[in-house]
């Protein structure tokens, strides 16, 4: 006489589809734990993870310790709280953090720190001097060149770039060369007149 098969087999626990899966990705994830901890930890042979450097911002000089991939815009919020560079896109589309390198205007959230030791660089906070507005900054209140604010300092830093390059003759000069950079407000008519405004005065 045959046995009963399930006798002579016993099942054994059953689990649901969902826990098999759930201990194959805990599985997975714990396995994974030493590969990243080794990377996070490990930088190549003679290669140090700070460097230092020197810079002069809004006149005062500065050695500073950094992150060589640090931008200088992490370098002027987070080491020297200098806030008014902003941080939009932090892809280099917006312009909103804007400022002059050696009287170049870049966008700072591209630009590593590292890369500019012994550099002159100027952003919004020094543009003031003994409680005054600059020309520029003055142009930008008298004409509302501003609603929410976010964009300006970007805007008067490249405004001063673009004058210095003498390419604010004209209105349609203003607005090419100051192209990049971006007011989601659309306060662009006034900003164009600020510009125009402050280089007739210079």
């Amino acid at each position: 006489m045959a046995e009963n098969s399930s006798e002579m087999h016993s099942p054994g626990p059953i689990i649901s589809r969902r826990e098999a899966l759930q201990a194959t990705a805990g599985a997975v994830a714990l396995a994974a734990l030493p590969l990243q901890s080794a990377a996070a930890t490990s930088s190549p042979a003679g290669v140090s993870s700070v460097m230092a450097v020197s810079m002069t911002v809004n006149g005062r000089a500065h050695t500073l310790t950094v992150d060589p991939r640090q931008s200088i815009l992490d370098v002027l919020r987070e080491t020297l709280d200098l806030p008014g560079t902003k941080k939009g896109c932090n892809q280099g589309a917006c312009g909103a953090c804007t400022i002059l390198v050696d009287g170049k205007r870049i966008v700072s959230c591209l630009t590593l720190a590292s890369m500019h030791d012994g550099a002159e660089i100027q952003t919004i906070e020094g543009l003031e001097k003994d409680g005054e507005l600059h020309p520029l900054q003055a142009a930008f209140v008298e004409h509302e060149g501003l609603q929410c604010g976010f964009c300006t300092s970007g805007q008067i830093m490249s405004g001063l770039g673009c004058i210095a390059e003498g390419h604010a003759r004209s209105p349609d000069e203003i607005q090419f060369w100051m192209s990049g950079n971006i007011c989601r407000c659309g306060a662009y008519p006034g900003i164009v007149a600020a510009v125009a405004d402050a280089a007739e005065r210079s």
